[in-house]
């Protein structure tokens, strides 16, 4: 089972973290069959932390995750601190495979999206 874990930074305001779970559920009825199960985690400020994210998927069968960054650069976050997360539970479950896709931000329709929301 192949399962989509979107991890946002995470917020102080609940608002901020109900939009992260409210286009987590767009992006899961949209993913057809393409991933079993669909969820979000956050790096910090949230719950459920990543480990936790990551651990629900395992738990629910999927033997391979795709962690999603949803950050728009590659600062420390995307560079070392998700990695971190995902490295642990990688050696956790060895038999799973875990693995991160490139972040939000590096998506080659990110500019042409951002002409359009200022059009």
């Amino acid at each position: 089972m192949k399962a989509l874990l979107i991890v946002a930074h995470g917020s102080r305001r609940t608002a901020s973290n109900d939009e992260v779970r409210e286009l987590t559920a767009r992006i899961r009825e949209l993913a057809g069959a393409r991933f079993a199960q669909v969820d979000c985690a956050f790096l910090e400020l949230a719950e459920p932390s990543i480990p936790d994210g990551i651990e629900c998927c395992v738990q629910n069968g999927a033997d391979e995750v795709v962690v999603l960054p949803y950050f728009l650069s590659a600062g420390r976050h995307v560079i070392s601190d998700i990695p971190g997360e995902v490295e642990g539970k990688q050696q956790q479950y060895p038999d799973v495979n875990i693995h991160i896709v490139p972040y939000l931000g590096s998506a080659e329709s990110i500019p042409e999206l951002m002409l359009q929301l200022a059009s």
